[in-house]
């Protein structure tokens, strides 16, 4: 349920596109993340500050697309989310911080440093791929085959890293768990 709550401002952004193009889907993604933020003050949740810095980029950007009407502005919203997430990933790392381990570490979930490490820079070259991915699409292609990738290609490429991280991970755990001793049986 979290994540439809996390995607909701996309799927009504793609939902709102399909059925009145890009501008009224700019104006509706607005709406949806100012009422996702709502929802949470509301309900007194606690608001990431990937939420709030989403508000203010597509308040941002989404609000020079409609003043402008020019939809380069929502075109470039998700690679500069995704660069400012590769940026806090992998910079982080310099100030003796990883955000991959503070949030998974939250789980149970212990690792060497030397992993972390590694966990928090692949998610930052991820965001980067991600980034210039979405550049590429969006003025390489129709602004309709760019807001399909933008819901499917998207979720599609992080459900895909997040599996492959997963397999990693299990099998760097079970390379450093202690193997039973064949004489013990």
């Amino acid at each position: 349920m979290k994540i439809l709550f996390d995607f909701f401002p996309i799927i009504v952004f793609f939902a709102a596109y399909k059925f009145a193009g890009i501008y009224v889907a700019t104006g509706a993604a607005i709406a949806a993340t100012l009422a996702q933020i709502g929802y949470l003050l509301v309900r007194r949740r606690k608001i990431t500050a990937m939420q709030w810095l989403s508000l203010v980029i597509i308040g941002i950007f989404g609000g020079a697309t409609l003043v402008l009407h020019d939809e380069t502005f929502i075109k470039w919203k998700p690679t500069v989310l995704y660069w400012l997430g590769a940026v806090a990933f992998i910079g982080a790392l310099f100030f003796r911080t990883n955000f991959v381990k503070a949030v998974m570490s939250e789980g149970g979930l212990e690792l060497p440093e030397a992993m972390w490490t590694r966990l928090a820079i692949a998610w930052g070259l991820f965001f980067l791929f991600q980034g210039a991915l979405n550049l590429w699409v969006a003025f390489h292609y129709s602004t309709e085959t760019w807001v399909d990738f933008k819901l499917f290609g998207g979720m599609g490429l992080t459900l895909a890293f997040v599996i492959v991280q997963a397999l990693w991970l299990t099998r760097a755990l079970e390379a450093q768990s202690p193997k039973p001793d064949a004489n013990e049986s």
